[in-house]
């Protein structure tokens, strides 16, 4: 059997090794063998007598634990078994934190430290309080946009939103002793990025892994986040291939709106907020990701993700809220709709791909969903209205193809035109109801009516 998660093997004995000890005490536990090698083949001790009396002494002296100290012999020679159960408060070896992940021995500082003091405190951070935010800073078109996507789902007493927000905060487990928390900031400010760096949904599109063509950040309360990301997507980001059933118009995307939301709102609950990076979407062509800060539940592999499992988010209070609005189930269930809605639009399953402090999630598109940069509406457009539209509004409309958060200003700088005639051209094309600008000039974008 090789070293892994739960087994380690030492020669010999050293001090030292009481890291290791402590590593698996705030961990899963595991078994320190002494007197194996790498391979786990026994190699022998000589001195096991003394080492059974040792060890004990030693982790009592110095981290207060007990592990039961056993004795094997073997043809090969005597070697020693240390049993470490897993603690549930943090251990500590001359005042540092060491912790078992995989194989490798791992010293714990800062924003891991403190996570993981929580976790050892049965406590979370979303449920930690935030003195800065106050219920003067609780954004009431917020709470009202809560109000009324709660009592749509109806998964919460109807009495409770008639009452002040102080009292609704406080029923939602939003408030810690004297102050509101993290989630609480999170849900119902509309700025969370001013009390915590990267409370964002960053989307960019590329064109290949270093060629980034244009980008968006999506801020405002978590409650609005998923929406205004999925809208940018599917309007900017993302076309469509179009077909006909009859009359009725089908627009097929390699991502169905369905499982995009889904793996937005996961994204979301259990994202690491306190490390300042927000949530990545990056589109490209025939592909998309969605990367954030989070990671399994202790003990989970790939495995019980994918397959039937209990929900554990991350951030429970802010899944909670989330849940009694109806933007997710409470049973763990949101990886399995992913897989459905993509199985029943005959779509590949997502590939994820998790590490210690982050996963991504990636959807890929199919060879029938791909449209290509030679075959882009943009052209088909030009074609259809070859007698309404004059050269330069065509290549208007390329422009707006090749990037829709293009301004005025930029399109004249790469048609070498004054600003005032890109102005007549883009008021010809509006009004030949062909384009139509989403949002201000600066911040906004262009979007091709089809």
């Amino acid at each position: 059997m090789s070293e892994s998660q739960n087994i380690e093997y030492k020669e010999s004995w050293r001090d030292e090794y009481l890291k290791w000890i402590c590593g698996f005490a705030n961990a899963q536990g595991g078994r320190i063998y002494i007197g194996k090698d790498d391979d786990g083949k026994v190699v022998g001790v000589n001195d096991s007598k003394k080492l059974l009396e040792d060890i004990p002494n030693k982790l009592q002296n110095t981290m207060g634990i007990i592990a039961d100290v056993n004795l094997h012999k073997s043809e090969f020679g005597n070697y020693i078994e240390i049993a470490v159960p897993a603690y549930p408060v943090g251990i500590t070896y001359k005042g540092v934190y060491y912790y078992r992940s995989g194989a490798t021995l791992q010293t714990l500082s800062g924003l891991a430290l403190e996570e993981f003091l929580l976790r050892k405190r049965g406590a979370t951070w979303d449920h930690s309080p935030l003195p800065v935010f106050k219920i003067a800073d609780v954004d009431d078109i917020a709470i009202e946009k809560f109000k009324r996507f709660a009592a749509k789902k109806g998964r919460i007493d109807p009495s409770l939103l008639n009452e002040p927000k102080a009292v609704l905060l406080d029923k939602l487990n939003l408030i810690n002793g004297d102050y509101l928390t993290n989630a609480a900031m999170l849900l119902f400010s509309n700025n969370p990025d001013k009390y915590q760096l990267g409370s964002f949904i960053k989307i960019g599109y590329f064109e290949t892994d270093s060629e980034l063509l244009y980008h968006d950040e999506v801020h405002g309360s978590l409650l609005e986040q998923a929406d205004k990301a999925i809208d940018l997507i599917y309007t900017k980001y993302m076309r469509a291939k179009i077909s006909y059933e009859g009359v009725q118009r089908i627009e097929r995307y390699f991502v169905p709106e369905e499982a995009l939301r889904e793996a937005l709102l996961n994204a979301i609950c259990h994202k690491r907020y306190q490390y300042s990076t927000p949530i990545q979407v990056s589109v490209y062509e025939n592909k998309l990701y969605i990367a954030n800060d989070g990671g399994l539940p202790e003990n989970w592999t790939l495995e019980n993700l994918m397959n039937k499992h209990a929900s554990k988010p991350y951030n429970p209070d802010i899944a909670y809220a989330f849940y009694l609005a109806g933007f997710i189930e409470s049973w763990g269930r949101g990886i399995e709709k992913i897989c459905d809605t993509l199985k029943a639009d005959s779509l590949p399953m997502p590939e994820f791909t998790i590490n210690p402090t982050d996963m991504m999630i990636k959807f890929t598109g199919p060879e029938d969903r791909i449209i290509r940069v030679t075959n882009r509406f943009a052209d088909k457009l030009s074609d259809r209205f070859a007698d309404k539209l004059s050269d330069r509004e065509k290549q208007i409309i390329k422009l707006i193809e090749e990037d829709p958060g293009y301004t005025t200003t930029k399109m004249a700088g790469l048609l070498s035109i004054s600003r005032v005639a890109i102005g007549k051209h883009i008021k010809s094309l509006k009004d030949k109801q062909v384009i139509e600008r989403i949002g201000s000039d600066r911040k906004g974008y262009w979007k091709i009516k089809e």
